[in-house]
């Protein structure tokens, strides 16, 4: 069905305007992102073709540059709209914090996280300084690879922490396996962390590990 043969009423914009975000499916939301098909594909069709071939909303939005120019459909001009928009959505999630808003949230704190964690292929652990309101004063990502006792350094994190002259720290890494779990080596490593910043007057509000679709926090499940 071409775009135009849409009753008005079921069109995404109008679906959108009329009953909210929250009621289009995915391929919906594409569609109005994208705006127009192609000269022999409709919008909807083109959006749930995207969808398809990158297996989900995540998969699209976690493609790099070469991947998205080699869809059909997509080109230079989409292309960079979307990576325009996710860097956008980033900055969102990120100017709470910027703006002095205390870190005390594990949801949005883990939201914050999985936005920057969550499209890496090997584990990455990172930091988040704050100061004595909780409040962020960087992010850092300190080490890749495989997290354990071997890759992750107490002494290199206690000497960034003084660095930043940070009063707690919220540890976190990604799961590249999409299961957000601790494992036995993520509780050692988080108990050696503890125990170092314990010794120069700084505390390990948590640590986050980040999954496929889920977050899993230290403080939450009682294991710091």
């Amino acid at each position: 069905m071409k775009d135009q043969d849409w009753p008005v009423t079921e069109r995404p914009r109008e679906k959108l305007l009329a009953r909210g975000a929250a009621t289009l499916s995915d391929t919906e939301l594409l569609a109005i992102f994208l705006g127009t098909g192609t000269r022999n594909k409709p919008v909807m069709a083109l959006a749930q073709e995207l969808l398809r071939q990158f297996r989900g909303v995540r998969g699209l939005l976690e493609a790099d540059q070469a991947q998205l120019l080699g869809a059909k459909g997509m080109g230079a001009a989409k292309s960079a709209q979307l990576r325009a928009a996710l860097e956008l959505m980033e900055r969102y999630l990120q100017a709470g914090f910027d703006r002095g808003d205390p870190m005390t949230d594990p949801v949005t704190t883990g939201r914050f996280l999985k936005s920057k964690l969550r499209g890496y292929s090997r584990e990455v652990f990172a930091c988040l300084y704050l100061d004595n309101q909780h409040r962020l004063i960087r992010y850092e990502e300190l080490f890749f690879g495989t997290i354990d006792g071997a890759s992750v350094h107490p002494r290199e994190v206690v000497k960034r922490v003084l660095f930043h002259n940070a009063a707690a720290v919220i540890f976190a890494h990604n799961h590249p396996s999409g299961v957000a779990e601790p494992s036995q080596a993520d509780q050692r490593i988080t108990d050696r962390l503890k125990s170092a910043l314990l010794l120069v007057d700084v505390r390990v509000l948590d640590h986050i590990i980040v999954g496929d679709e889920q977050v899993m926090s230290f403080a939450k499940r009682g294991l710091l």
